[in-house]
């Protein structure tokens, strides 16, 4: 059941995970990665890792997480780095979004980072 607040349905941590893992792969983001870490820090639920082809991309991932996000009425803490062109950080509070270039994904390795924290399943979520 969703929480009211004023009116707004507030998503819970899953549904605002596949708000995202949706909208970026409607712009064709490249290897989507959930790691489950909670339990394993207070950041949030969820570390979602993706990386675009170019810098166009990534920037049109970024506003589709956004526009997605504004629409379903999720709140954006933070974003850093949309500018840097190799590494875009989205805080959506439970749900941390990482888009990064193909070079820095494999030079930050968050996964390897994280390898404690379990996979979650999104073939559900992303098209075929």
């Amino acid at each position: 059941m969703d929480k009211q607040i004023g009116g707004n349905n507030i998503l819970n941590s899953e549904e605002i995970l596949e708000v995202v893992v949706k909208a970026a792969d409607d712009k064709l983001a490249e290897d989507i990665m959930v790691l489950d870490v909670r339990g394993l820090t207070s950041l949030g639920d969820y570390f979602v890792v993706m990386n675009g082809r170019n810098e166009r991309q990534m920037g049109a991932i970024i506003d589709g997480i956004v526009e997605a996000a504004h629409k379903n009425k999720i709140a954006i803490k933070n974003q850093e780095g949309k500018d840097s062109g190799s590494w875009t950080l989205l805080d959506l509070t439970d749900v941390i979004v990482h888009v990064f270039s193909s070079s820095d994904r494999s030079y930050y390795n968050l996964e390897k980072l994280w390898s404690d924290a379990p996979l979650v399943d999104i073939s559900g979520m992303v098209s075929e």
